[in-house]
């Protein structure tokens, strides 16, 4: 019934549970030197002055992301029995959680906002 915003779910939960490991473009420090992504940053040698500053963002990624792609599954498990609404509350957490970092992941607010349109159209 809701094929392609299950889709969508799936892959949106692959992605955030991922985006620590994957990474973005992300600057630090004076020089704006870029650490990419959590191995990267734990790879910085320990002289490295803003070592920690990276690493610390890139914990907070993955655990925001675990949190978006947990509420994502919730969302999937209500697409699948077809429970739009309660899906939507989830799908609602998800591009939530994610907006510290949405200019980057790019991930949940497509996703709900489909979600939202397909509401509309159900009516």
């Amino acid at each position: 019934m809701y094929d392609d915003l299950i889709k969508k779910t799936e892959t949106a939960i692959d992605s955030s549970l991922h985006w620590a490991e994957r990474g973005w473009i992300a600057t630090f420090g004076p020089r704006q030197t870029e650490i990419n992504s959590l191995q990267a940053a734990e790879e910085l040698p320990e002289t490295y002055v803003y070592r920690m500053e990276a690493i610390n963002y890139w914990k907070q990624v993955r655990l925001t992301g675990h949190d978006a792609g947990v509420s994502g599954q919730k969302a999937l498990e209500s697409l699948k029995k077809g429970d739009l609404r309660d899906a939507e509350d989830h799908l609602y957490f998800s591009q939530y959680v994610e907006k510290p970092f949405a200019e980057f992941s790019k991930t949940w607010v497509k996703v709900y906002e489909a979600a939202k349109a397909q509401i509309l159209e159900d009516q």
